[in-house]
């Protein structure tokens, strides 16, 4: 499963609570010119500060820290970024020319000042001139790294990245490793962002020296979107933060598939889905890309598929096309009345077929398509042909959409009873416990559902979110004294944080944990019973769960 390894990490998609705070208070604004003219499509961020886009006039305005060290200029189009470093004495009004000249000269006018010596040679070309700084880093850095002594292998990696970066395409192979041991012993978020940015530029490199732009591109979406919505962040980027994180890891991924087609990485499909489906969701992007999109990918994937004798590749892509299939489905972009059209002559030439029916019915189901006849007409017939534990989940949710909750109960209770695959038993505690839940107010039994389903399934997310959200309902009716009933909401946001781990509940959990925060007991109530924030905290009763104090 070595594709799902690389892929896994993502998600944890996702994702993402922190508000961008800062103590901006410079203001910088200029124009970017692109070959003497105006450039628009220019994402303008200063370190510590704002970001913004260019229009056509390619004026700017950026907000920055006094501790600001540099302006980040990126073109959308095609991900290349350069960076104009800032100090104390400089000007606040900077024109930059991203490529060519600037139009004119004078005050505030930015230029690119190359730094230090560079030697545009290949390794064949300093080896055969003897070239012994060369030769004596290259050694020292091959045998810290053969090591996996990284940190070390560092400093002598890095002169050859600075002075060499044209001697061979191993700087950057070897430099993303040595890169990510770094990143993961950052420290802190600003530290984790500062090596990001390094490893953004040293892509940036490799594409100018060694080309293979698409390629790249798709290896520098993936390393942005792991460690920009990493769960190891101290504060997980939420709103605007959020939203342009997955907007620019976005870009380079459509620009990669666009670039390389069939020849794109099999992961760089799924994690465009993955960005699609998260901008979708808020709001970032239209319904039209995200079809687009998944037209795209299913299309390149079976021409691959078509076109290709590799086992190992052929195994990979039948893992990654279900993932694809179910992001797009359980999007919102993908319309009831669209997948029905999609299915039904399918069902009517397969209606016999219990795998591709149980398939069917899975996709139709995420995307809240239940009210369908095809679904009713589709549940019975698999139920007639196979009365597994999967039929009987089937006919639950047919009598749970009917209002019949004693069949239903019927139903779910055969289930559970038969099913020998945990995940899928995992999905039936989960749905029997949404029915105690939002049907009978049962809120303990469905919080113990719930808990069954974890404990079979610790990657689905829907049962945080269920007890996420059944402790948010009963607050309203919770016996605690003083600070103890609004601190169920600390720990109903420790299930919805845990729910963000989860892609298809990522945005949800992060909107609905931001929300409760307004509702957190505060300083005063907290200090009226002598508690500091990052202290443990108790809430008895049913709940019975320990949680963090916080403000």
């Amino acid at each position: 499963m070595k594709t799902l390894s690389r892929i896994s990490f993502l998600f944890a998609l996702i994702v993402f609570t922190a508000v961008y705070a800062t103590t901006a208070q410079r203001v910088i604004t200029g124009i970017v010119y692109m070959d003497g003219e105006p450039a628009s499509g220019v994402t303008v961020e200063a370190h510590k500060g704002s970001s913004m886009m260019t229009s056509f006039d390619g004026k700017y305005e950026v907000t920055a820290d006094p501790k600001s060290k540099y302006l980040k200029f990126t073109v959308l189009a095609t991900g290349e970024s350069k960076k104009f470093d800032l100090v104390a004495e400089s000007v606040n009004e900077i024109d930059f020319a991203f490529t060519g000249a600037l139009p004119g000269a004078g005050a505030g006018v930015a230029v690119e000042v190359a730094k230090g010596d560079i030697v545009l040679k290949t390794m064949e070309e300093l080896l055969k001139e003897q070239d012994k700084d060369f030769m004596n880093q290259l050694s020292l850095y091959g045998e810290f790294y053969k090591q996996g002594d990284y940190k070390s292998a560092f400093p002598h990696w890095k002169v050859l990245y600075d002075k060499y970066p044209k001697s061979t395409s191993n700087i950057y192979i070897h430099g993303s490793k040595i890169y990510e041991f770094l990143i993961e012993n950052a420290k802190t978020d600003e530290e984790l962002d500062e090596i990001l940015e390094e490893i953004m530029a040293a892509h940036d490199q490799r594409i100018l020296y060694f080309g293979g732009k698409g390629y790249v591109l798709g290896r520098k979406a993936t390393s942005w979107l792991k460690f920009k919505l990493s769960d190891k962040r101290t504060t997980p980027l939420e709103g605007e933060a959020l939203k342009n994180a997955l907007q620019t890891g976005y870009g380079w991924l459509s620009l990669s598939v666009e670039e390389q087609k069939t020849e794109t990485e099999l992961p760089v499909f799924l994690l465009l889905m993955q960005t699609s489906r998260s901008l979708f969701k808020l709001g970032a992007l239209p319904k039209e890309d995200v079809v687009r999109n998944y037209d795209k990918c299913t299309t390149l994937l079976n021409e691959i598929a078509a076109d290709t004798k590799d086992e190992a590749k052929l195994k990979e892509i039948k893992e990654i096309q279900p993932y694809i299939e179910t992001l797009f489905s359980t999007s919102g972009a993908a319309d009831c009345d669209a997948l029905i059209n999609i299915y039904t002559p399918q069902f009517q030439a397969k209606g016999n077929d219990v795998e591709f029916i149980k398939s069917m019915l899975r996709r139709l189901r995420q995307a809240k398509c239940d009210q369908s006849e095809l679904v009713e007409q589709a549940t019975i017939k698999l139920y007639e042909l196979e009365p597994s534990a999967e039929a009987a989940f089937n006919m639950a949710r047919g009598y749970v959409k009917k209002e019949n909750l004693e069949l239903a109960k019927k139903y779910y209770e055969q289930a559970i009873s038969q099913e020998k695959d945990t995940k899928l038993l995992a999905s039936y505690y989960y749905e029997r416990g949404y029915l105690l839940f939002a049907k009978e107010n049962a809120y303990s039994e469905a919080r113990e559902m719930a808990r069954k389903a974890i404990a079979l399934d610790p990657d689905l997310c829907d049962a945080y979110m269920l007890i996420g959200n059944i402790y948010v309902e009963a607050s309203r009716s919770f016996n605690g004294e003083g600070i103890e009933k609004s601190a169920i909401f600390w720990v109903a946001v420790d299930y919805y944080n845990k729910a963000r781990k989860g892609d298809d509940c990522a945005v949800d959990a992060a909107s609905k944990a931001s929300d409760l925060r307004k509702y957190f007991p505060n300083k005063e109530e907290a200090f009226m019973e002598g508690l500091n924030s990052g202290q443990n905290y108790k809430v008895g009763g049913w709940i019975n769960e320990t949680t963090t104090v916080r403000f």
